[in-house]
């Protein structure tokens, strides 16, 4: 997925998914939608517990689903918040599992999936860890 209108199916579908999150302490609301290697979105929420280090991001909780599913091998990823953030250090890692430094991010907010930005998990977390 590299075109414009494939990275805003990308952004919409984390829009989605932003929809279903269960964020009742915080009330910041993450949605994530991963594109794996061959061409399937899946979709992940953050998943909020009232034991915060029980909380799980929504790039996180896309990553297992996929894991779960089959999938090891990720095109793209996508993360829509309130407002436009990326992937905190934890979720970074999880993705430096699978995937290369030129793996790109999509980060938007919610009220405007039009602006958003492309990073790479090179960007985002250089000199990562690797076995």
């Amino acid at each position: 997925m590299t075109t414009a209108d494939s990275n805003m199916e990308l952004l919409q579908a984390a829009a989605e998914a932003r929809l279903r999150a269960h964020a009742e302490y915080s009330h910041f609301k993450v949605g994530a939608a991963l594109l794996t290697e061959d061409g399937i979105i899946v979709r992940g929420c953050n998943v909020e517990n009232s034991s915060f280090g029980l909380t799980l991001c929504a790039e996180r909780v896309a990553i297992t689903s996929a894991v779960t599913e089959g999938h090891l091998a990720f095109q793209s990823l996508a993360v829509v918040t309130d407002r436009q953030v990326a992937p905190c250090g934890a979720c970074r890692q999880v993705m430096a599992e699978f995937c290369e430094e030129e793996f790109p991010i999509f980060v938007a907010s919610a009220d405007n999936l039009g602006e958003f930005k492309q990073l790479s998990l090179g960007e985002l977390l250089p000199e990562r860890f690797r076995l």
